[in-house]
């Protein structure tokens, strides 16, 4: 079996070693022709979030929401508690606990 020196392995190449150069010359180009795309795109939607207002918006949605769900438990407790009669064992256990919540706070 004849070997000729085009045909050697990847250490030992010699008329190969140009094209070898070549190709990954061409793979270093592509990895960072797509690194740099990348970055790019990434700079125009941060861009493009900004100048809609979307992060504005979805902190207005957030807020509006817990304030909304917040009014809504604090005054259907507030509405029970004064629609129910005063002296009762429900209303003692709701005076009971709210003490025993705002003493925990601020023992914490």
């Amino acid at each position: 079996m004849n070997v000729s020196a085009t045909k050697m392995g990847i250490h030992g190449e010699a008329a190969g070693d140009a094209a070898d150069d070549q190709v990954m010359e061409s793979v270093a180009n592509a990895v960072r022709d797509a690194s740099q795309s990348a970055v790019q795109h990434a700079a125009a939607i941060k861009d493009a979030i900004g100048e809609t207002g979307l992060v504005r918006s979805i902190s207005r949605a957030t807020y509006r929401g817990a304030y909304a769900l917040s009014f809504g438990v604090v005054y259907t407790a507030v509405f029970a508690t004064q629609w129910l009669p005063q002296d009762n064992p429900v209303m003692v256990g709701f005076s009971d606990g709210a003490r025993a919540a705002i003493d925990s706070l601020k023992d914490a």
